[in-house]
C-alpha cells in the first residue's frame, strides 16, 4: 500500500464524545416515560420511531428529539403531559448545546495527520448542528475541507473525494463506526482504518471485515501516524 494522499476523518465519536451524550439523554428519557412503560420497552420503541424516522429526519440531535416526543405521544396514549414533552424537549436542547471537548490526543494527532496529507471532515448529520461542533470543538483549522452529508454510502465517499482531488483508491477514512466509516469507504475503493469508541449506537453496529486488505484498526487516532510513516 502506497500511503494516502488524502485523508478522511469522521467527527461524532472520533474526535469527541457523541455517544456518552445520547445515552444519558435516553436515561433521563427512560425515567421520563416511567410511568407508561418500564425502560425496555421504552427503548425498544424508541428504537422502531428513529428506524422510521431517519428517512423523514436524518441524523442528529434534532431528528431524535422529535422521536422521543413522538415516542412520549404513542406510549402514552396522547396523554403524555406538558411538564414532559418539555423536559424531553428541554433534553433535545441540552444535546444541541452540550460543550464539544476534543477527544484526548486528537488535537495533537491530527496536527500531526495533516503534515501527512490534507484531512478532509466527513461526518452526517444536521448542518447546523455538525458546523456548531466543529466550531466549538476549535479543530477546524486543521482540515483542508469539509463534507456534512446525509448518509454515508460508497457513493458519498467517492463523489467527497474526488470533490477534493483524490481517486478513493488513494484516500483513507478513518472512524468509530464500522457500518458508516468503514465498509462503504472500502467499497468505494479506498483504505479505512477504523478507531473504536467505547459505545456504539446500535444502527452503526455491524462487524469489522478484520480480513479485508484494505482495513486497519487501531487504538487511538495517533497510532495512525507511525502506520503511515511505514508507508512507501
Amino acid at each position: 500500500m502506497t500511503r494516502p494522499t488524502l485523508i478522511g476523518l469522521d467527527a461524532d465519536d472520533t474526535l469527541w464524545h457523541n455517544e456518552t451524550l445520547f445515552r444519558l439523554t435516553h436515561q433521563r428519557f427512560n425515567e421520563l416515560l416511567a410511568a407508561y412503560a418500564d425502560a425496555p420497552q421504552v427503548e425498544e420503541h424508541l428504537a422502531a420511531v428513529e428506524r422510521r424516522n431517519l428517512k423523514v429526519y436524518g441524523y442528529g440531535a434534532k431528528g431524535f428529539t422529535l422521536s422521543m416526543l413522538e415516542t412520549a405521544v404513542e406510549l402514552s396514549g396522547g396523554n403524555a403531559p406538558a411538564g414532559v414533552l418539555g423536559e424531553i424537549l428541554a433534553a433535545g436542547r441540552e444535546l444541541m448545546t452540550h460543550p464539544i471537548d476534543p477527544l484526548p490526543g486528537v488535537r495533537d494527532a491530527l496536527e500531526q495527520l495533516a503534515q501527512r496529507a490534507p484531512l478532509l471532515l466527513i461526518t452526517k448529520g444536521d448542518l447546523f448542528h455538525q458546523e456548531s461542533k466543529l466550531a466549538a470543538s476549535g479543530l477546524g483549522d486543521l482540515f483542508a475541507g469539509v463534507e456534512i452529508v446525509s448518509e454515508k454510502t460508497a457513493d458519498t465517499y467517492r463523489r467527497a473525494f474526488r470533490r477534493h482531488g483524490t481517486p478513493p483508491e488513494e484516500a483513507l477514512m478513518a472512524g468509530n463506526s464500522v457500518r458508516s466509516d468503514i465498509l462503504p469507504a472500502l467499497e468505494a475503493g479506498a483504505h479505512a482504518a477504523l478507531i473504536p469508541y467505547p459505545l456504539v449506537w446500535a444502527h452503526e453496529a455491524a462487524e469489522a471485515p478484520h480480513a479485508h486488505p484494505r482495513f486497519r484498526q487501531f487504538d487511538t487516532l495517533a497510532q495512525l501516524v507511525p502506520w503511515l510513516d511505514s508507508l512507501v
